[in-house]
């Protein structure tokens, strides 16, 4: 009860989130990878992490390593500054954004020597806009903002000591707004504004496989499989007259099974771990989008592709704070599952890609590491920009790790 409504306290600040991105209109908005602060700063890979004293949501496979003993907290938060840059009728037009917010909160535990169960609330998707143009006799904005998050729970268990698998059950709920206002020269002004509303399930499953070499090193694979669905919830469109302050009247309601759905998402990460030192890693994702629905936007889904290579290294595991210091460095190339249509009708998909690094800070006297990181981004339709985007992100988690179910001998 105590966790329920410590996530349900949270849930309207996830809602705030930081997206300045104008790409988030389209679609579902912008989505997420379930990565945590550290696993951002390692550019997004955990596919195939198995540690014992971070939470992977990314695989619930990795839940199994847990330690008997220890109780892991995670909360992670990002402050993003963004740069646009388009170049309309060949008049360039930038503009600088800042943006913010909690962005996840996770915890996780063992009930027994070979199962770990972990629960959180993390984003699935986000929107946050806000661009206008001249129109005849008048202009519109366009601008919209909004989140579909996870509430999940999921357990994993080791089958064999190398050998572990997993799975997520989770709770789609959130809204994504868009808003639309026409104003003329002769002074009217109307207000067109649609609601995507999710309240559904959602399921991923993982398995883990760890293969030591020699007494030290170990080879780990990971495999990720969440399957396509309809979406359960509705959208609806409303229309106001902002002059004359009358309420919005709602002029089409939909439902979204049948006219919305999810792809399928796989993953696989191959890591390395060197003597508990150095941990290296690369995934990769494919999500079929092209084969799914959303309505008026079917020719704009286009197939999504995600390549992401990470490392950590920390010198030493006890010793002097410096060597005890964990220091990650990433990047990632991605093509979006958004395609973006220019005025002559000839379609661009969009495209990311970025560089990240950070590190995790010891609490001396504890076991808790704050994590800090800096990533920077870039995203544009191509092969023509339309917009070009350039993003600092700054990422902070803090990741308590407790001594739990201990019991002390009594002399």
């Amino acid at each position: 009860m105590t966790v329920a409504v410590a996530l349900a306290a949270l849930m309207p600040a996830m809602a705030q989130n930081g997206t300045v991105s104008p790409y988030s209109r389209f679609g579902y908005g912008l989505l997420s990878d379930r990565a945590t602060a550290s696993q951002s700063q390692m550019g997004g890979v955990g596919y195939a992490m198995f540690s014992g004293r971070q939470i992977n949501v990314m695989n619930p496979a990795s839940y199994a390593r847990v330690d008997s003993l220890t109780f892991l907290f995670d909360i992670g938060f990002e402050m993003s500054n963004a740069w646009h840059e388009e170049t309309p009728d060949g008049t360039r037009v930038s503009d600088n954004i800042f943006g913010g917010g909690l962005s996840y909160i996770t915890m996780q535990f063992p009930v027994s020597k070979r199962i770990g169960v972990s629960v959180g609330l993390i984003p699935w998707s986000s929107v946050g806009y806000n661009i206008g143009n001249s129109i005849q006799n008048g202009y519109t904005t366009r601008s919209g903002d909004g989140s579909i998050n996870e509430l999940y729970a999921g357990v994993g268990g080791r089958i064999t000591d190398r050998l572990s698998v997993g799975v997520n059950l989770a709770y789609l709920f959130g809204t994504a707004n868009n808003y639309t206002y026409a104003a003329t020269d002769m002074g009217s002004t109307s207000l067109y504004f649609r609601e995507l509303s999710v309240r559904d399930y959602n399921i991923s499953a993982g398995l883990l496989y760890l293969q030591p070499i020699g007494r030290r090193d170990v080879l780990s694979v990971g495999l990720t499989y969440s399957p396509a669905k309809k979406f359960i919830g509705h959208a609806r469109t409303y229309v106001q007259d902002v002059n004359n302050e009358t309420s919005p009247t709602l002029q089409d309601k939909v439902k979204l099974q049948d006219n919305y759905s999810m792809a399928a998402s796989y993953g696989i990460g191959v890591g390395y771990t060197w003597r508990n030192r150095l941990m290296v890693e690369a995934d990769f994702t494919y999500q079929p989008w092209s084969k799914e629905k959303y309505q008026g936007m079917e020719d704009m889904l286009a197939d999504r592709y995600k390549a992401a290579l990470g490392l950590q290294y920390r010198p030493a595991a006890r010793g002097a704070y410096f060597k005890r210091i964990e220091y990650r460095l990433g990047g990632f190339v991605e093509r979006n599952y958004q395609k973006i249509f220019d005025a002559e009708g000839a379609a661009y998909n969009v495209r990311d890609y970025g560089v990240s690094m950070g590190f995790g800070f010891p609490i001396p006297g504890y076991k808790t590491v704050v994590n800090l990181g800096i990533e920077w981004r870039h995203r544009q339709a191509t092969p023509r920009p339309l917009v070009k985007e350039n993003y600092l992100n700054i990422t902070l988690g803090v990741n308590f790790n407790e001594l739990w179910f201990f019991k002390n001998k009594i002399y």
